[in-house]
């Protein structure tokens, strides 16, 4: 992996799902993001040559562990990262580290984690303590809980054609309505777009919330759009997924969309005219 770099530590946020057709090429990019968060050397990151990546590459850094799957008596391989194992995780993530202003935690395999470990997880997704780096290698992200996608920033190392082709124009008519800032436009859209599945509605607020990531980070055009704008709308996209999971309907989150998604003056302008 070459093209994972960053200008300084603080820019890696504190959550990855980083998905590859092959578990190898996406541990092999979360041990570049980890040599980068606890990188002493200059210039961009990792340096890759500091006594600190190299102690990366060689899995001795104190503050970079990696979790799998755990051998049974028989010495074969389990079938999942269990909650024990997550716990543990939250258990250390509390204890300041060694070496490094970070500490990575690299869950290899992470889409073999049982529900009860992905919740587990969750928790620490939603509040990690300070300089705590979580990093969940997969090869089939759709096996991860929706509430756990949201709380990460996804790396596609698939290429352009893992995400759905149709997500990705939804997300983009979506956010071009909210650099337009037409109410009139956007309710209409929603109007056609309100009869999606769960399923459905979930990929595009999962590809919505990636574009506003990659508009935030600079690696996408924000067409316009405020960064305090794009973390409002990426709020939007993790509340219509929470919603999701406690089965709130597709209309109703459209509706939510509509109303939430243009600026304060132009929703009431609309309600009034509405009203009239």
């Amino acid at each position: 992996m070459t093209g994972i770099a960053f200008d300084n530590a603080d820019q890696i946020r504190h959550a990855y799902i980083i998905a590859s057709a092959d578990i190898e090429t996406s541990t092999e990019a979360a041990e570049k993001i980890a040599m980068a968060a606890v990188c002493k050397g200059s210039g961009k990151l990792p340096c890759g040559v500091c006594s600190a990546c190299a102690k990366v590459k060689k899995g001795t850094h104190p503050d970079v562990k990696i979790i799998e799957r755990l051998a049974d008596d028989k010495g074969k391989q389990k079938r999942e990262i269990t909650v024990a194992q997550v716990r543990e995780v939250s258990a250390d993530a509390i204890v300041l580290p060694n070496e490094s202003r970070y500490k990575v935690y690299i869950f290899r395999e992470a889409d073999c984690m049982n529900t009860e470990a992905q919740n587990a997880a969750l928790k620490l997704l939603e509040e990690p303590p300070k300089g705590v780096i979580l990093l969940l290698c997969v090869t089939n992200p759709s096996a991860l809980l929706t509430t756990v996608r949201s709380r990460c920033v996804e790396l596609n190392l698939y290429g352009e054609k893992y995400r759905d082709s149709s997500y990705v124009s939804l997300a983009s008519e979506y956010l071009n309505l909210a650099a337009k800032g037409s109410a009139f436009d956007l309710w209409k859209w929603c109007e056609r777009n309100n009869t999606l599945s769960v399923s459905e509605m979930a990929e595009f607020a999962l590809c919505s919330a990636e574009m506003i990531t990659d508009m935030l980070c600079g690696r996408k055009d924000a067409g316009g759009i405020s960064a305090e704008k794009l973390m409002e709308l990426e709020h939007l996209m993790e509340k219509c997924l929470g919603y999701l999971e406690v089965n709130v309907g597709v209309k109703q989150l459209f509706g939510l969309i509509g109303v939430d998604t243009m600026p304060p003056a132009i929703s009431d302008k609309n309600n009034k005219r509405k009203r009239n």
